[in-house]
């Protein structure tokens, strides 16, 4: 007999002290995951044959999980965690919880952050009580900057599992873009505008933030096209190489979306900066060009937003970590713009 099926706690060890700790594995029920699904040993945002065909870069970062979810129903006093990870980055101006850390929120009330060691390499566990436990619907969000190969949830013994209900936009939102879309440099997960907008407007989404590697590739639009999707939105300018390289791959890139997909609302916007040099300002001029074709050409459903509108003037000049990514402030900011803009787009 597998002892494992019947005490969970026989499965995953832990240092956790918590009374009546149980593990459950998510890829089982009833967990929902959103945003990546398991492929082999670890959790992908696209097929790993079409992203390791792509580059190594974007092999390497399909195993990022930006923008993964789970969700579902418990009225545990505590949840804890237990991550197998690799493939983590660390850098001085990102922080860790952003990079491997997950944190925890019921609708848009945040609840804690499972928060890694300093030292963590490939695995890391941690636990948040939960003030005035009940029945709650939970959305755990997955690390930003690292592959997660296994995750584990903890809760008290007896406590309800349940399953969570459908987001109110049950079709994803899907995001394409830069390390800004996947979400450099948010403190955690819960901070990257996709997961932000993903609150206020109760939708599911897809987050293809590739950092430095979405240059408008055609094998990647076609991926994303053959998605079902309520809503498109790309932002890819920091990652293309020139001007030239943007000029030929922006309308491209575009139009295979909107041949899949006739009817749905597609946003176009560029980086998320105040202060533009000539160069910078020329790329606007690439994003309106395929805005104005696609309106000349009978298109009734594409939008664009300017990147300087991202950011709110009151926040502007404290938004970004090193004059290019976005802090929590930043986010905030271009979560908001863009919310109205779907608000109005999805009615």
């Amino acid at each position: 007999m597998d002892f494992t099926k019947i005490d969970k706690n026989m499965k995953v060890e832990t240092k956790i002290e918590r009374e009546g700790l149980t593990f459950y594995d998510i890829d089982e029920e009833p967990f929902k995951i959103h945003g990546v699904f398991r492929e082999g040993d670890r959790y992908v945002r696209m097929p790993r044959e079409l992203a390791d065909g792509v580059n190594d870069s974007i092999k390497w970062l399909n195993g990022h999980t930006s923008g993964g979810r789970i969700r579902f129903v418990t009225d545990s006093p505590y949840i804890a965690m237990k991550l197998q990870v690799s493939g983590t980055s660390k850098f001085s101006f990102f922080s860790l919880t952003g990079l491997i850390g997950c944190d925890v929120y019921s609708g848009k009330q945040y609840y804690g952050t499972i928060i890694p060691p300093l030292d963590t390499e490939n695995e890391y566990e941690n636990v948040i009580n939960i003030q005035e436990p009940a029945e709650r619907e939970y959305t755990i969000n997955m690390p930003i900057y690292s592959c997660v190969h296994k995750v584990y949830i903890g809760i008290k013994e007896g406590s309800t599992l349940k399953p969570a209900g459908d987001y109110k936009l049950k079709t994803p939102i899907v995001f394409y873009g830069s390390s800004i879309v996947q979400g450099g440099c948010a403190s955690r997960p819960g901070n990257t505008y996709p997961s932000i907008i993903s609150r206020e407007l109760d939708a599911d989404f897809i987050s293809f933030g590739l950092a430095g590697s979405a240059k408008g590739e055609e094998e990647i639009a076609r991926h994303i096209a053959s998605l079902d999707m309520c809503a498109f939105c790309y932002d890819y300018d920091y990652n293309a190489n020139n001007l030239e390289h943007y000029k030929e791959t922006h309308e491209k890139f575009f139009k295979i979306i909107r041949a899949a997909h006739p009817d749905i609302p597609i946003i176009m916007t560029t980086r998320p900066k105040k202060h533009l040099s000539d160069g910078e300002l020329a790329r606007i001029d690439v994003m309106l060009e395929t805005y104005n074709n696609a309106k000349a050409n009978g298109d009734k459903n594409v939008y664009y937003i300017k990147g300087t509108d991202l950011l709110d003037d009151s926040i502007a000049e404290s938004a970004l970590i090193e004059n290019c990514h976005p802090n929590d402030c930043g986010f905030a900011s271009i979560a908001k713009v863009y919310s109205s803009k779907l608000k109005e787009v999805l009615k």
